[in-house]
């Protein structure tokens, strides 16, 4: 499915599309947060921007592993430790590994979701990325344990996040800033389930 030089593209258009969303994200979460969420994200992106070329000829782990440790250090607000945790959870799953199949993409997203639930504190249902999150991986494992076809498993994992993104609109925050707005925060999306979509999405279109 991918090597390091496929990981490598992959993330220059995380960068690209994070960087061009960045406003759109902010907005969702001025509503919601702290009206931070992608400016936050788009400067953690940026710093990894400026080390991608050291990544050349790393294995897939390292990699992983470097982003998650720039985005811990780089964004502010929660994000930064939820996405950093989960790009070094992933990048620790997949230490040492040059190429990288479906299956590893799984178990990559079923620690990096681990590692968030432990570190936010949080489950499913309590408007975050989460409910992206936990949805788009148990499309994906039964697409793919259905027929193993990548992409299909892929389509399915993008399909059930932008479901996920909608089923936020319809629920109470009880997590973060969010959380004090109460039922107000009802009818408006979760930034963090948009941002994560859209990274999946860029996953989606170059695997």
């Amino acid at each position: 499915m991918a090597d390091s030089a496929k990981v490598i593209e992959i993330l220059k258009k995380i960068i690209a599309d994070v960087d061009e969303q960045k406003l759109f994200l902010t907005e969702l979460d001025n509503v919601i947060g702290d009206g931070d969420h992608g400016i936050n994200l788009a400067r953690g992106f940026d710093a990894v921007n400026d080390v991608i070329g050291t990544f050349e000829g790393k294995d897939i782990g390292t990699i992983l592993k470097n982003v998650g440790m720039k985005l811990v250090s780089t964004v502010g607000g929660a994000s930064g430790p939820l996405y950093g945790t989960a790009f070094m959870k992933a990048g620790a799953f997949l230490n040492g590994k040059t190429e990288m199949d479906m299956n590893d993409f799984i178990g990559m997203m079923d620690v990096a979701i681990e590692g968030i639930m432990k570190r936010g504190k949080a489950v499913k249902g309590e408007k975050t990325m989460l409910d992206a999150m936990i949805p788009a991986l148990d499309a994906m494992k039964a697409s793919y344990e259905a027929d193993s076809d990548a992409k299909k498993a892929l389509d399915a994992a993008v399909a059930a996040a932008e479901e996920g993104i909608e089923y936020t609109k319809t629920i109470i925050a009880t997590k973060g800033r969010a959380s004090y707005l109460g039922e107000r925060s009802i009818g408006h999306q979760d930034p963090g389930a948009t941002s994560f979509t859209l990274m999946l999405k860029a996953v989606q279109a170059l695997a």
